[in-house]
């Protein structure tokens, strides 16, 4: 029987699943290309909404025939390709939840995140199988794609007891009678402070995504949107290619960002939108040829930036929780300086000072969002209790650990991560704010700031840069001397090290935790 109300009240996606749309865009859009796969090798291959639609219910068949049911874990530990999205669907298709790990994940890494979940099965590709078959211990079988992004895979790289993930095509499976709040995949989050939390979405949550970021970015069913971010995070995920899916667009997808093959892919498939998470910046060093872009997403409004592209540059902001930008611009609107966008309609914002009342205009504070649980926020965190009653105050408000700066017009800054506070002295710096001097300094591709302990001051600030030229040690004296020239000085940081590159968590989020391990044992060296 199809469930159509939630506590007395009806669900927005009632008699609707993640199935349902895939049954309904094969019905309406059948023919019209809903997948470009772009490998790095190999030839350029084409996936139809009808086409789409017969493997995910040929792949559930299979995965049905190997005992796999409703409420099942399945790990889904692939890079960007075609089979992770069948994948994920048609572990969907019939009731089982399919768990995305991040491809990037070293051995041990990825025994604490999908074993504990209980996982049955996984279906992974050649590079990555035997770190599979090694620390996922309880595995009923493994299941290998024939590439790595369209590369051969090589020899001995695959588990003599793997098959491959052509054997999983089996009768296609007849779709299940819909339930939106049912639970639909794991992710996990990207912190890496402590073990990443499992992030539990339902089948409605997927629909939000679709509906509701299409909405966001103003999707069309003309566009052709062009996702070369990771699949296990949300920003390639559920903002860019789940949106498009929804609007029955059609996606370029690449195995991951290449500045060498960035362009060239989008003008061959004459791409009209794309998301960044900080790839726009290689692009700018590089010569912007004509395109066919109308919109990128971002992470903040910059007009000097969207100039330089020739393009309209929308904002959001956003956590694996939110499914979607809970905070978002409008590209209609005059968008307000390096702002993350406004509270979009779904999603209450309150910005708290630390006593819990309401900031005031120009003051910066903690955010906090409050939605609809398993639906346009996650539904929980898998078996972690404790995580829970941390994540969420009395009122239900999911504390994000950002800070924010509210304007008089509505419009909302990033100001930084709790966690990324520096005490000086008692003065709290923030390290995004030094970042942004330096970045401002020019010369500099990347840069992070964290803190160093100090017998004085209790803690200074350390920036790690990535130069983009030039004399090292000349680089790092003019750096100090913008650093001095524009900020207070407990904010100046002690040291600058030039570094070959920031360490990274995915998504090109800068991996503060491994900084902060450096910075301290370079300090113990010292002592």
């Amino acid at each position: 029987m199809t469930r159509l109300y939630e506590n007395e009240i009806l669900h927005p996606f009632a008699g609707l699943d993640a199935s349902a749309l895939i049954e309904a865009r094969a019905r309406q859009r059948g023919d019209h290309p809903m997948l470009i796969w772009a490998p790095f090798e190999g030839p350029v291959e084409v996936w139809s909404y009808a086409r789409f639609h017969d493997e995910v219910t040929r792949v559930a068949g299979g995965l049905a025939a190997r005992g796999i049911k409703a409420g099942d874990r399945v790990l889904v530990h692939l890079e960007n390709c075609p089979e992770t999205l069948i994948a994920r669907f048609a572990v969907a298709w019939l009731g089982a939840v399919a768990v995305i790990s991040n491809a990037l994940l070293a051995g041990p890494e990825l025994a604490q995140v999908a074993p504990p979940l209980g996982v049955r099965g996984a279906i992974t590709q050649p590079k990555l199988a035997q770190r599979v078959a090694e620390h996922c211990a309880g595995l009923e079988w493994i299941a290998v794609t024939a590439t790595d992004g369209g590369a051969a895979p090589e020899p001995g790289t695959i588990p003599a007891k793997a098959e491959s993930f052509a054997a999983l095509f089996g009768k296609p499976m007849p779709r299940r009678a819909p339930d939106p709040s049912a639970p639909a995949m794991i992710l996990f989050t990207t912190g890496s402070t402590a073990r990443p939390k499992a992030v539990l979405w339902t089948h409605a949550n997927i629909l939000w995504g679709g509906k509701v970021g299409a909405l966001e970015q103003g999707l069309s069913a003309d566009d052709i949107y062009q996702v070369h971010l990771p699949l296990f995070h949300v920003v390639g995920f559920t903002w860019s290619l789940i949106p498009a899916y929804y609007a029955g667009a059609t996606i370029l997808l690449q195995p991951r960002f290449s500045v060498s093959r960035f362009w060239p892919t989008a003008l061959a498939h004459r791409a009209t939108v794309a998301s960044h998470a900080g790839t726009d910046g290689f692009l700018r060093e590089h010569e912007v040829p004509a395109h066919q872009f109308r919109q990128w997403l971002f992470a903040r409004h910059d007009p000097e930036r969207d100039a330089f592209f020739r393009l309209n540059g929308v904002a959001g902001w956003g956590m694996t929780e939110m499914i979607i930008p809970a905070i978002a611009s409008d590209g209609s609107l005059g968008q307000k300086l390096h702002s993350i966008g406004r509270a979009y309609p779904g999603y209450e914002v309150r910005i708290e000072r630390e006593d819990g009342s309401l900031v005031a205009p120009g003051e910066t504070g903690h955010l906090l969002i409050g939605a609809r649980r398993g639906v346009a926020i996650f539904q929980e965190y898998v078996d972690n209790p404790k995580a829970m009653a941390e994540a969420f105050d009395a009122r239900g408000y999911f504390h994000t650990g950002d800070r924010v700066v509210l304007s008089e017009d509505g419009w909302i800054t990033f100001a930084d991560r709790v966690k990324d506070m520096i005490k000086v002295g008692g003065e709290g710096v923030s390290a995004s704010e030094v970042e942004a001097a330096l970045m401002a300094a020019g010369g500099v591709r990347e840069a992070a700031v964290v803190g160093r302990a100090d017998k004085t001051y209790g803690e200074v600030a350390v920036a790690y840069v990535v130069l983009a030229g030039g004399n090292e040690t000349a680089e790092i004296a003019r750096l100090l001397d913008h650093c001095r020239a524009n900020l207070a000085k407990f904010k100046v940081p002690r040291e600058i090290v030039a570094v070959s590159e920031l360490p990274k968590i995915g998504n090109n989020k800068i991996n503060r935790p491994a900084l902060r391990e450096l910075v301290k044992v370079q300090n113990d060296a010292r002592a």
